[in-house]
């Protein structure tokens, strides 16, 4: 774990502020770490020097929707760069299965080998894009999160933590404590949903049909919480205006829309609840963090929400969830920086057999 250990100091990257990346000596072991979900695909450049950790040299963020291909949107930054390097470390929404990344949110699909060989790369390496995250997480890279809910006796990190991200879909994701510590990626989000007597059952009745099976990113995605809105407008006999889930959180932050208020109060009801329930899973002693571009636009709107009653109302286990602390982070960087650290940890620093998936 040294080789990540060292990002925690790290100053925090924006994309602006990587316009003119450092340049990269052919000489060093620079290598590409991706993290790609069904919006956006975030690449950098690292480089790294023997016995060092790695090091952002250049970042940038592109549309997914905007590029008929992955392969189209690694040659582009490698050419804006004029770069070549011989690795990939991909984080990604999803998992591997028989070569290809299985995930009902991607534009288009992934294929380990084929990216290999049109990007004419020596490996390419994949790790779940929440695993990422909590990878990052675990060694101290997100210590900007915003504190939602502060503990009341422990520290954060005394235990597992758990990661979320409400995004195209929903992802979550655990770090385990330990020498050296582990992360288990999860499908949580595809686990059943469970609704309230009352509006949420309401809901839940105009999304789904009889006995059938609703996952829980159904609801805790972008996707989904446009899902609320449009079901609400049913309930409240009201045309849906809003098309996009950017527009339903612009609309319930500005106050002016009782709908789509009414639908962000929702949506943050059953994060709480969904967040809960893997703390108790996973006895996630260490905290909780949430990743979501707009939750982190939506802190105040969090706070006055009943997330945080909904996360500690479990019965006779309300103590122990009073001691979690909950945080907000934002994204941006840290799926690659995490993405980066797991590759040079496992492929650079330890020289140990490796459980992912990868086509070197």
């Amino acid at each position: 774990m040294a080789a990540v250990a060292a990002f925690s100091a790290l100053p925090a990257v924006r994309p602006a502020a990587m316009r003119h990346p450092t340049s990269v000596n052919s000489c060093d072991d620079s290598f590409l770490a991706a993290d790609i979900s069904g919006t956006h695909a975030r690449l950098a450049l690292m480089t790294r020097a023997a016995g060092q950790p790695p090091k952002l040299a250049a970042y940038r963020t592109y549309p997914c929707a905007d590029h008929p291909h992955l392969e189209d949107i690694v040659r582009s930054f490698c050419v804006e760069l004029d770069v070549q390097p011989r690795q990939l470390v991909l984080a990604c929404a999803g998992y591997v299965h028989a070569g290809s990344v299985i995930s009902k949110n991607l534009v288009w699909p992934v294929l380990l080998q084929q990216l290999k060989e049109r990007l004419q790369l020596d490996g390419v390496w994949f790790l779940n894009d929440l695993e990422a995250l909590a990878y990052a997480v675990g060694v101290g890279a997100a210590e900007d999160a915003v504190v939602l809910k502060a503990t009341m006796a422990r520290e954060a990190h005394a235990g597992p933590v758990i990661v979320i991200g409400p995004g195209t879909g929903l992802g979550a994701a655990v770090w385990l404590p330990g020498r050296p510590s582990r992360v288990i990626a999860t499908e949580a989000g595809h686990t059943q949903l469970s609704a309230r007597i009352g509006m949420e059952q309401q809901i839940l009745a105009q999304l789904a049909l009889p006995d059938a099976h609703v996952p829980h990113d159904w609801v805790l995605s972008g996707p989904g919480l446009h899902r609320i809105y449009t079901a609400l407008c049913a309930i409240h006999d009201r045309y849906p205006s809003l098309h996009e889930p950017s527009a339903v959180v612009a609309a319930a932050l500005a106050g002016g829309d009782a709908i789509a208020h009414e639908a962000l109060t929702l949506f943050c009801g059953w994060l709480g609840s969904f967040a809960a329930d893997l703390c108790l899973l996973y006895s996630a002693t260490g905290g909780i963090y949430l990743a979501g571009g707009f939750l982190f636009q939506a802190i105040d709107f969090l706070r006055a929400s009943p997330l945080l009653e909904r996360f500690l109302d479990k019965g006779v286990m309300r103590p122990f969830l009073q001691n979690v602390p909950i945080r907000v982070m934002e994204h941006s960087h840290l799926g690659v920086m995490g993405a980066a650290g797991w590759h040079v940890d496992r492929h650079f620093s330890a020289r140990t057999g490796d459980e992912h998936n990868t086509t070197s």
